[in-house]
C-alpha cells in the first residue's frame, strides 16, 4: 500500500518500534538503525520472555524491517545517517527531546537537506514544556493522566491497566500522523514534523470520561465492590459469580430483574441505573454470587443481556473468534525456532499484510543498505574498519 516509501527508524522500547512496524506491515521499507550493541529491546523482555536467547519483546515489534549498525558519535557513522536521511521519505525517532539535535539529526538540520522528509518524534510529554526531562513510560503516564483512578475497588488503591496501552495508542497515533503527512506531501511537495507523545495519547484514551468531567464536574466515586467505570450506570463491570467472574455491560433493569430473579430492580425506573447506581450495583452483586458463571451465561444469552466471560489468556488463545480472525502470527526465527506474536491488526480486503521479513538480526542488512545508498564494497569495508558501522559476519542458521 505504501511500497516505495523509505523509513529510517531511530527507535527503541515499544512506542517507536510499534509505530514503524505498522508502516512496515503495509509495505514501507523500514531501515532500523542500531548501535553496535543493538537496540535496547534486544536485551530486555517483560516476563523475562526469551526464546533461545531471543527477546520476545524485540520480536513483537520489529518485523518487516532491515537492520544496520551505525556509531552516530563517529563522524563517518553520522555522515552515513545524514546520507540516508537525504533520500528517505520518513524518519521516526523516540530519543529524549534534544538528543537528535545534538547529534546533527534534528528536524531543522535534515529539513535543510531533504525538504520532503516527514520527521516523526515520539516522546513522553512533547518536545517542549515543564516536563521535558521527565522519563516517559507507560505506567507513569497512566498514573499522572488520571487513567489509574478510573477503575478498581473504591476501598483499594489506584489500578493501572495491566498492558502498555498508552505506548501502543501513541504508536498508532504516530503512524496515523505519518500517513496524514505523506498524503499532504503529495499536494504540497513539502515534508512535515509529526509529534506523538504519551501524555496526549493517555488523555485521548480517556476522551469520554475526561470530557464528562470537564463539562459536568467530578465523576462518581469508585464503587466497592468495583464497577467497570466511574461514569456508566449500573450494572457495568466484572461481577463475581459462585465459581468465577462474568462481565455485564449496559442492560435494561426490567430485563435484568427477570434474568436475575430480582424483581426489585424493575422498581428503580428508567433512570435508576444512573440515579441509584450504588443500590442497583449491590443487588446485582448479591444475585450473581449465588450461581455459577455457566448458569448466568446461559441465562443472559436467553434474555439478551450484554455479557462476556472473563477469560485468562489460556481461554483467549483458543477462543473460536480469535482463531477465526487469525490474530496470532507464528514466525520462524534463526536459532530460536517458532516465536508467536500478534499479526497486523487491520484487514485489507479481508486479509492482513503478509510477513515479508522476520525481525532482523543485528546489522543483518548493513552491507545491503549502504550499497543501495551508493557506497562501494571498498567504502563499506573501510567504514567498518573505522568503526562507523559493523558488518554481520555470522551466517544465518
Amino acid at each position: 500500500m505504501i511500497e516505495g516509501i523509505k523509513v529510517l527508524s531511530f527507535t527503541h522500547f515499544l512506542q517507536g518500534p510499534s509505530a514503524v512496524q505498522m508502516l512496515a506491515d503495509i509495505g514501507a521499507d523500514v531501515i532500523k538503525i542500531e548501535p553496535a550493541q543493538g537496540a535496547w529491546e534486544r536485551q530486555w523482555a517483560g516476563f523475562d520472555a526469551f526464546v533461545e536467547g531471543v527477546s520476545v519483546f524485540f520480536m513483537l515489534a520489529n518485523r518487516n524491517q532491515r537492520s544496520i549498525t551505525l556509531d552516530l558519535r563517529n563522524p563517518k557513522g553520522l555522515e552515513i545517517a545524514q546520507r540516508l536521511a537525504a533520500e528517505a521519505d520518513v524518519l521516526v525517532e523516540n530519543y529524549r527531546p534534544g538528543v537528535m539535535d545534538k547529534l546533527g539529526l534534528g528536524y531543522e538540520a535534515l529539513k535543510a537537506i531533504n525538504p520532503r522528509l516527514v520527521y516523526c518524534s515520539c516522546t513522553g510529554y512533547g518536545s517542549s514544556g515543564p516536563y521535558l526531562k521527565r522519563p516517559g513510560q507507560d505506567l507513569l503516564l497512566q498514573a499522572m493522566s488520571g487513567l489509574t483512578m478510573l477503575s478498581g475497588d473504591g476501598e483499594a488503591g489506584p489500578v493501572p491497566v495491566g498492558s502498555a496501552i498508552v505506548d501502543q495508542h501513541a504508536a498508532s497515533l504516530a503512524a496515523f500522523g505519518i500517513l496524514a503527512a505523506l498524503h499532504q506531501r503529495e499536494r504540497t511537495g513539502q515534508g512535515t514534523r509529526v509529534e506523538s507523545n504519551l501524555l496526549n495519547a493517555a488523555l485521548d484514551l480517556q476522551i469520554e470520561p475526561f470530557c464528562y468531567y470537564m463539562n459536568k464536574g467530578p465523576l462518581w466515586k469508585r464503587s466497592s465492590p468495583a464497577m467497570g467505570s466511574r461514569f456508566h450506570g449500573a450494572p457495568y463491570g466484572t461481577y463475581r459469580t459462585a465459581d468465577h467472574w462474568i462481565a455485564i455491560s449496559i442492560s435494561p433493569l426490567e430485563t435484568l430483574a427477570v434474568a436475575l430473579e430480582r424483581p426489585e430492580l424493575a422498581d428503580f425506573g428508567p433512570r435508576g441505573a444512573m440515579e441509584q447506581r450504588d443500590e442497583v450495583h449491590a443487588i446485582v452483586c448479591d444475585a450473581l454470587r449465588r450461581r455459577s458463571t455457566e448458569h448466568w451465561m446461559e441465562t443472559f444469552e436467553t434474555h439478551g443481556i450484554w455479557y462476556a466471560p472473563v477469560n485468562e489468556y489460556e481461554q483467549v488463545e483458543v477462543d473460536p473468534q480469535v482463531q477465526h480472525n487469525e490474530v496470532i502470527l507464528p514466525i520462524d526465527y534463526p536459532g530460536a525456532g517458532t516465536i508467536r506474536v500478534l499479526a497486523h491488526p487491520v484487514r485489507y480486503d479481508g486479509k492482513a499484510p503478509p510477513l515479508r521479513r522476520t525481525p532482523p538480526q543485528l546489522g543483518e542488512h548493513t552491507h545491503e543498505v549502504l550499497a543501495e545508498a551508493g557506497y562501494s564494497d571498498e567504502d563499506i569495508q573501510a567504514l567498518a574498519a573505522e568503526g562507523a558501522t559493523q558488518l554481520r559476519t555470522t551466517p544465518e542458521k
